[in-house]
């Protein structure tokens, strides 16, 4: 399962850092977390944000740990935000989703760009 979103006006490493936050809450291990800003080519006042993290859901004792979810942010400040949320719904249930869907729609559904 894939889920899209934008947001207008929203500083992306807030939305990295929530996005964050409400996955951990949600009983998975962060595998993999980086966050890098780069300048923009315009204005070198202006900044550009691309995140990428990674969680594992806790194996059985004795077991691998597996992915179950990745979460893909660019965007600036000044503009646009873009988040996408790869979801292995075999490990990460509907359950979760749905709770992680209400967190973010609860802080940042003013700011989502509606298609």
């Amino acid at each position: 399962m894939q889920i899209r979103k934008t947001y207008k006006d929203v500083n992306p490493e807030l939305l990295y850092d929530e996005v964050r936050d409400f996955i951990l809450k949600q009983g998975t291990i962060l595998d993999e977390a980086k966050l890098e800003t780069y300048s923009m080519a315009s204005d070198s006042s202006s900044f550009i944000s691309r995140g990428m993290l990674t969680f594992k859901i806790p194996g059985e004792p004795g077991k691998a740990e597996k992915e179950c979810l990745t979460v893909h942010i660019v965007g600036s400040a000044k503009g646009e935000t873009k988040v996408m949320l790869d979801i292995n719904e075999e490990l990460f249930t509907q359950e979760k989703v749905s709770a992680l869907q209400e967190d973010l729609d609860f802080i940042f559904s003013s700011y989502e760009v509606k298609s």
